[in-house]
């Protein structure tokens, strides 16, 4: 049946048509002859009890330079909307929380992927928490003397902040290293809340795995491969994106996540895995679905809207 589908994302203007998630998850929904459009985080207001956006009617294509074109904006009441794809990219901020709240006042005949309440309840790098066997050696605090201690414990680690996002801020800190304290000092002046330490996973020079669930099932993965004398895989650091395969450790991983992400309702999220360990799950706005398309031969995106398709049939 044709939806009315609205994409909440950034600028349209400035994706990578080549390697952006958003871009064929709403190129498949115009695929399918439903309505799409398009809104920014700012354009989001709550007015007089409505939870209303500026909403531009929004045509995709496949071509470099040339790949959108916006109709009109209006104010648009989003209850009248069947889909919201939540597709912002981080920081996790106040602003990101906000928009959760407002798309969370929608009623149920409004189905916002994925789940608001859900996206604010599980912080990426928090939530993985909730599965220890699975996650390497962590700390999670502002504390200078606990830093120091599980540094002097573990050796070689790794400090991010709690709220991060494309590999910014990653520091890898080796046995001994004289600048320890300087790390945590610029820490506690920029961040209000506790940021992250881990142990350094051996192995990790050989790639980041992002395992893409669906529906909370394991759809496929790709090796995100740090470049030379880079420590962070991130695509936004210079990683690059390897075929990769799922092992028997990833399949352990994705099953034990897998059904605490269905039971909330989680509809596309991004594992990240190194060297067998769990590091974060992104519920946010996770990528890497061109590249495993491209390796595996497949159309997640065509997946995606299966599931979501046949969700808005069971609501009604």
């Amino acid at each position: 049946m044709p939806l009315k589908v609205a994409v909440l994302m950034d600028p349209v203007h400035g994706i990578n048509i080549a390697k952006d998630t958003t871009f064929v998850l709403a190129l498949e929904a115009q695929a399918r002859g439903h309505a799409l459009y398009y809104f920014t985080p700012h354009s989001l207001s709550y007015s007089e009890g409505k939870v209303v956006a500026s909403v531009a009617p929004l045509a995709l294509r496949k071509e470099e330079g040339n790949h959108y074109t916006l109709g009109e904006a209006t104010i648009k009441d989003l209850s009248t909307l069947d889909v919201i794809l939540m597709r912002q990219d981080p920081p996790f901020d106040m602003a990101y929380i906000t928009a959760t709240y407002f798309l969370e006042m929608l009623p149920p005949t409004t189905m916002v992927v994925n789940n608001p309440t859900e996206v604010r309840n599980c912080s990426e790098k928090i939530f993985v928490l909730n599965f220890p066997q699975f996650i390497p050696p962590t700390l999670i605090s502002r504390d200078t003397a606990q830093l120091k201690t599980f540094a002097e414990k573990h050796g070689d680690i790794i400090i991010k902040p709690l709220y991060g996002h494309g590999g910014s801020g990653v520091f890898r800190i080796p046995k001994g290293a004289p600048n320890l304290s300087v790390i945590i000092e610029v820490y506690q002046e920029k961040f209000r809340e506790p940021f992250i330490a881990q142990g350094y996973i051996k192995g990790a020079e050989a790639g980041d795995k992002r395992i893409i669930m669906l529906d909370g099932e394991p759809a496929g993965a790709m090796l995100r491969v740090p470049a030379l004398e880079e420590h962070r895989a991130n695509l936004f650091a210079g990683g690059t994106a390897v075929r990769t395969d799922l092992t028997p450790r990833d399949l352990e991983i994705a099953k034990a996540v897998g059904g605490e992400l269905k039971k909330r309702g989680f509809m596309l999220v991004g594992l990240d895995v190194v060297g067998g360990y769990l590091t974060e799950i992104n519920v946010t706005s996770p990528t890497g679905v061109q590249e495993i398309n491209k390796f595996n031969k497949v159309k997640l995106e065509s997946q995606f809207w299966d599931v979501v398709e046949g969700r808005v049939s069971e609501q009604r």
